[in-house]
């Protein structure tokens, strides 16, 4: 009795071409779609990683910005920047490097 129910309940199921129909269609929307929705969160992760880079890459732009000026700023400071960077001395000093570890 219980076989014989569910064959008709499946039979109806399956027999009903509007909901097989709609069934392959959200199917197909949701997974093999251009605008699918693994689709969607690839590109959300991606956007997500881009606006980290964007952020990075603004304060590297802010510090060498900042670098640039100081640079400018007189003999000095350009001095200061060469002793500091490439360990460059005056024919009478000495540079001794401390690595800090």
């Amino acid at each position: 009795m219980i076989k014989e129910l569910l064959k008709s309940g499946a039979s109806k199921i399956l027999g009903n071409k509007y909901l097989i129909a709609s069934i392959v269609f959200l199917v197909w929307i949701l997974f093999f779609d251009e605008n699918s929705i693994s689709r969607h969160l690839k590109d959300r992760r991606q956007l997500s990683e881009l606006v980290q880079q964007k952020a990075y890459y603004q304060e590297r732009i802010a510090a060498d910005k900042q670098k640039f000026e100081d640079l400018h700023k007189g003999k000095a400071e350009l001095e200061k920047f060469a002793r500091e960077q490439y360990y460059m001395s005056k024919p009478d000093e000495d540079v001794f490097v401390i690595v800090e570890e």
